[in-house]
């Protein structure tokens, strides 16, 4: 199925994988939950995934195509999870592409932010959307948001393609 719409993903099913788990695991962290005031619903939990992934993608672009095997672990990923759900083929394939078209407005919007843009707005439009969430909780997601990014920053792109960032 993931041949069918998304046929230039590489043949290398392991690449990306490390740091998807790290992204995976950043994104179950229970603050987010808890201090951030996100739902705890497959939308809010797939908001907080995905703007990692934004966030780790806009870092990796300047490593060439590290960001590129990230997206494709992330498509996979999104792909069995949805089956699980109980997604069949036809509904799949458009749903899946929803969701790949939901992360790359979500690096666009972040692309503009980590170079000095509206933080605070762009954790607003890609963690919470339309919900307004309390301040105490935008102010949290911001700061964590923000020194995820620094931790990025301060990481080699070697270390950030493999997932193991301090």
């Amino acid at each position: 199925m993931l041949r069918f719409l998304f046929p230039r993903l590489t043949a290398e099913p392991e690449r990306g994988a490390e740091l998807f788990a790290w992204v995976t695991a950043q994104a179950r962290d229970p603050h987010w939950y808890l201090d951030g005031a996100v739902a705890d619903t497959v939308d809010g939990r797939f908001a907080i995934l995905a703007t990692i992934t934004a966030l780790v993608s806009i870092r990796l672009e300047r490593a060439g195509d590290a960001s590129v095997a990230l997206t494709e672990r992330f498509i996979q990923v999104m792909e069995a999870e949805h089956r699980e759900m109980g997604f069949g083929d036809p509904k799949l394939g458009r749903t899946v592409r929803k969701l790949v078209g939901a992360l790359g407005r979500r690096i666009e919007l972040w692309r503009g932010s980590v170079a000095g843009g509206n933080w605070n707005g762009a954790v607003q439009a890609s963690v919470y959307g339309e919900i307004n969430c309390p301040a105490e909780a935008l102010s949290h997601t911001a700061s964590r948001l923000h020194a995820l990014w620094n931790r990025l920053e301060t990481t080699t792109d070697d270390a950030v393609a493999q997932g193991v960032i301090a």
